[in-house]
């Protein structure tokens, strides 16, 4: 059997949201915008997966709009915040290891005219929410941090920045790319003094093509396609119930079982961690105090797509980095100061409920068999 461990790339989806999902495209396949009973019945169905997204949040629904996932969810919030507020105030402060959704949009902004501050880790590859705070000035209209950074699990000062930023500025938008955190860790809209929030679904075993994003209330956001009135007129398109569907059946399957795969995920993360001390010239790239669903490391003298596919023949599956990055040099390894020979063998390995002792064995047995074959390659 194939031995799954790129759970940060996406999840396999569980019979639950398997279910929700055929149970929509069989039954409730009306237009959740016509005025018939087949489409009040696919509105009831959406407002249902709303208030469970929006209870995970701790929102009202009303501050949930479904999109195509969170990739569409951070160009919304970032182009329509900027769109909306930067006129007068066209700064924006983020941090330089953010996924590629993020990142790219920001590059697109600064492009067109936005000046843009972006804040580096420390020596010791942590961030310090004062630098976040002290970049913010008269002129900024936007800050976005990720919760959890998506290729080595460090988790960023979120909530100490924004609270002091919005005691500051109050009128400064906030924005957090929370996909590789929400249904893992504790992610609360009030919690984080976020005024917007970035999730997936096919990160929780939930349908690859949905996300959401939290808007607080009062917070105007100009849309960046245009069309109907659908999702309040900021997202418009005939929303994708099968896989809304499914959302919230993920949400709704994973909620309350938070500490309990937290604590899982722990222990499979130590146990690697044990069991990778064993063998000789491996670097761990992630943070102790990080994420336990995600472990960076790197193999010396090899290569992450070598190993990758080493792995891959003796059916074990890992990544090298962001999928979204398709084996590019990973622009986030190289800001946390990694050495460019380091960062060319970096793998990662994510965990879930469904990893076993048994699979890390296996991994850790076929890292070294490689590395015994491979080094002089």
């Amino acid at each position: 059997m194939a031995i799954y461990l790129d759970n940060a790339a996406t999840t396999r989806p569980s019979s639950a949201v398997i279910g929700a999902v055929t149970h929509c495209m069989l039954e409730v396949y009306g237009n959740p915008s016509s005025l018939h009973r087949m489409g009040l019945d696919a509105q009831l169905l959406m407002d249902g997966a709303r208030k469970t997204v929006a209870s995970a949040l701790g929102c009202d629904m009303n501050c949930i709009l479904f999109t195509s996932g969170a990739t569409e969810s951070s160009n919304l919030a970032l182009r329509g915040a900027a769109a909306a507020y930067g006129k007068r105030r066209p700064h924006i402060v983020t941090s330089a290891v953010e996924h590629a959704s993020v990142r790219s949009t920001v590059d697109a902004l600064e492009a067109q005219g936005f000046r843009v501050t972006r804040i580096l880790p420390n020596a010791e590859g942590e961030f310090d929410a004062k630098d976040f705070i002290n970049a913010v000035t008269e002129e900024t209209c936007l800050v976005s941090m990720m919760l959890t950074e998506n290729e080595t699990g460090r988790i960023l000062p979120v909530q100490r920045a924004f609270r002091t930023i919005k005691k500051r500025f109050p009128d400064v938008i906030t924005h957090c790319d929370a996909v590789q955190a929400f249904m893992k860790l504790p992610v609360r809209v009030n919690d984080l003094n976020a005024d917007l929030i970035s999730i997936s679904a096919h990160k929780i075993h939930g349908p690859k093509g949905v996300g959401a994003l939290y808007i607080r209330k009062g917070v105007r956001l100009l849309p960046i396609v245009t069309g109907g009135k659908q999702e309040r007129s900021i997202r418009p398109g005939t929303e994708a119930m099968p896989l809304i569907a499914g959302f919230g059946a993920a949400v709704e399957e994973m909620q309350p079982s938070i500490s309990d795969r937290f604590a899982h995920a722990k222990h499979m993360k130590e146990c690697l961690l044990e069991k990778l001390a064993k063998i000789e010239g491996i670097s761990i790239n992630s943070s102790p105090e990080g994420t336990p669903y995600i472990l960076n490391l790197s193999v010396q003298g090899i290569r992450s797509e070598i190993m990758l596919h080493f792995l891959e023949s003796k059916g074990i599956y890992v990544s090298s980095g962001s999928a979204c990055s398709k084996g590019a040099k990973s622009q986030v390894l190289s800001a946390y100061g990694i050495p460019d020979d380091r960062a060319d063998s970096a793998l990662r390995i994510s965990f879930s409920a469904e990893t076993t002792e048994d699979e890390l064995t296996a991994l850790t047995e076929a890292i070294a068999q490689g590395r015994a074959q491979l080094i002089h390659k």
